[in-house]
């Protein structure tokens, strides 16, 4: 392996990730607050229960994935991805798994609950970044082999995420998988053949449920529905323009108090934006965007096809995965129900997030960035 030289990690990613962390405690602050008093007689039982489940044990394994030698994470990528998998089919086993809204996605700790789906992002990233160059190494004259092993693996994923009916966190790991399976050095036609098989399998996801289609027709036609289907992105555009310019002050918005859907998690944008206006919003898409510049320029002076790969998948899943909540809430995509990456609340998304931005911070050590 050619080793880069260890130095110092990348300071403007790693600032932009406390930033982020920081406005998405305030935030959750002000919008967890009412929704808090009214279920448990407290205004911080949230934001407690995201610091205690959620930051502090994503900041300590960060920390650690930060410390640790890159190569017990290339080593143990297929253990990781294996285990997630495991913790995958726990969802459905009767007193283990939660389902919630008609989807079994959950695992009961006693204390807290657990989303294998969330920390399926990464290992799933890790896992193709290590094995896909030494399959085409192997192959390198049969590349076919290399693309049934892939989907082999991209198919079970598929699988699992279809039954737990998340279609959205597939659409992020099977997205970022192809990626990585492109930038590997594998034939264009075949990456090419994999997003037409996936466009058809999402069309057939989106055909057997119909609040997916109605998902997409709300899109089309927002007015479609306002009162049902439409209500959501109805509701996330009335707080975003009833911001203004500044926002109405934190703690003001009017639609956190049981107007907004999801103000937690996938609509948490829009309630920044109602508190802090246009100009909030805006530095929220700038801290995501110099988020990606830094990432990728990492991925551009990585020396190693793993430090490549993962640097690639990481920031690309995490980019993504913001401004698709972004587009769904301001209306220029489908509603998806992704969370908003350092800033909604869960705790297991939280803590798969900065597990990936320890990993990142690892690599850029190792790095000229």
């Amino acid at each position: 392996m050619n080793q880069a030289r260890k130095g110092h990690p990348d300071y403007i990613l790693s600032s932009v990730v406390v930033i982020l962390i920081l406005l998405g405690i305030v935030i959750l602050a002000s919008v967890s607050a009412p929704i808090s008093q009214d279920k448990f007689g407290s205004p911080n039982f949230y934001l407690l229960r995201y610091l205690l489940f959620g930051m502090l044990p994503g900041i300590f394994l960060g920390f650690m994935a930060y410390k640790f030698s890159l190569a017990i994470w290339k080593k143990l990528s297929a253990m990781l991805l294996m285990a997630n998998l495991f913790l995958m089919a726990l969802v459905f086993l009767p007193g283990v798994g939660i389902q919630h809204g008609g989807a079994a996605r959950w695992i009961n700790l006693g204390f807290t609950s657990l989303q294998p789906s969330e920390f399926l992002k990464l290992t799933f990233i890790l896992y193709l970044a290590n094995w896909l160059p030494s399959l085409k190494e192997k192959h390198r004259k049969n590349f076919s082999k290399t693309l049934a092993g892939f989907l082999t693996i991209a198919g079970l994923v598929t699988l699992f995420l279809a039954l737990q009916k998340d279609v959205s966190t597939l659409g992020i790991i099977i997205t970022s998988g192809i990626l990585i399976y492109f930038m590997s050095g594998t034939p264009v036609k075949h990456t090419l053949g994999i997003i037409a098989g996936g466009l058809s399998m999402l069309a057939f996801l989106i055909k057997i449920e119909p609040y997916r289609l109605e998902r997409i027709r709300v899109f089309l036609n927002p007015a479609i529905n306002p009162m049902e289907t439409g209500y959501q992105i109805k509701q996330a555009l009335i707080a975003i323009g009833s911001g203004g310019i500044l926002g109405k002050g934190l703690g003001m918005s009017l639609q956190k108090l049981g107007f907004l859907p999801e103000p937690m998690s996938d609509s948490i944008f829009a309630i920044f934006s109602e508190e802090a206006g246009f100009i909030g919003g805006l530095v929220v898409i700038a801290l995501f965007l110099i988020f990606a510049w830094r990432g990728f320029k990492v991925v551009k002076v990585a020396r190693d096809n793993f430090y490549k790969l993962a640097s690639l998948g990481i920031t690309f899943w995490i980019t993504i995965q913001a401004f698709i909540n972004i587009g769904a809430t301001i209306g220029i995509l489908p509603l998806t129900g992704i969370p908003l990456p350092f800033i909604s609340y869960g705790g297991s998304a939280a803590v798969a997030e900065l597990i990936g931005i320890g990993i990142l911070l690892n690599i850029s050590k190792h790095s000229q960035a």
